[in-house]
């Protein structure tokens, strides 16, 4: 696909997505390589706008320079955004409060401490990210892998299987410890989105690292 049809589809997406206001984002192609720059009104439309980019047939990878840019009467203190994340996180069943410690510095949220399951981990960053004055995430929570490597690995490829998504017999699965590898070849960018999915949703996860290929 030649980089301005590419760049049209990835303008008339962002446009497209009800959840930002792309009037501010501005779109580089490169090779296949999107290039986000410009500014938004806060972090969750930044996330939005990286998600609208992985749907896109033909994305080859991604830079995301978006800045996310507060009102001046907007801005809320650290200490403010501190307390908020602790209790949303506390509202949210699926996420153990208690494991969960939570740092803010000039708008920037990082999340550490230790679950056992991936989805909580992803439950705590998507709990606090459309709070008012978070600017970025950092999520430094760990997954606690509890099962065996060959039992991580078959479930994983199962999954795969399963998944219409997925072309299963492209992608290879190698397990140590609770670090997932993905090799092999994908068609499209939702594709390895899926497959890391799918690699995610295994219990016992604690890292994947994704090489798939596109083409």
């Amino acid at each position: 696909m030649r980089d301005i049809t590419l760049r049209q589809n990835v303008l008339d997406e962002l446009a497209f997505e009800p959840s930002l206001d792309a009037a501010h984002i501005g779109v580089a192609v490169d090779d296949g390589i999107v290039t986000l720059s410009g500014h938004v009104g806060n972090y969750a439309e930044k996330v939005a706008a990286e998600h609208a980019v992985q749907r896109i047939k033909g994305v080859r990878g991604f830079a995301q320079e978006i800045e996310v840019r507060y009102a001046a009467d907007k801005k809320t203190a650290d200490d403010q955004i501190a307390k908020r994340a602790l209790d949303i996180i506390a509202w949210d069943t699926t996420v153990p409060d208690d494991k969960i410690l939570v740092k803010v510095e000039h708008g920037w949220l990082s999340l550490s401490g230790e679950v056992s399951w991936y989805f909580q981990r992803s439950a705590a960053e998507n709990a606090v990210r459309k709070l008012s004055g978070v600017v970025g995430v950092t999520n430094l929570i760990t997954v606690r892998p509890h099962l065996d490597a060959t039992s991580i690995k078959h479930r994983i490829e199962d999954a795969l299987k399963r998944n219409a998504e997925v072309e299963a017999a492209g992608i290879r699965v190698e397990v140590v410890g609770g670090k997932v590898t993905l090799e092999g070849r994908v068609r499209a960018w939702h594709e390895r989105e899926a497959a890391e999915r799918a690699a995610w949703g295994a219990p016992g996860v604690s890292a994947v690292e994704d090489r798939l290929m596109l083409g």
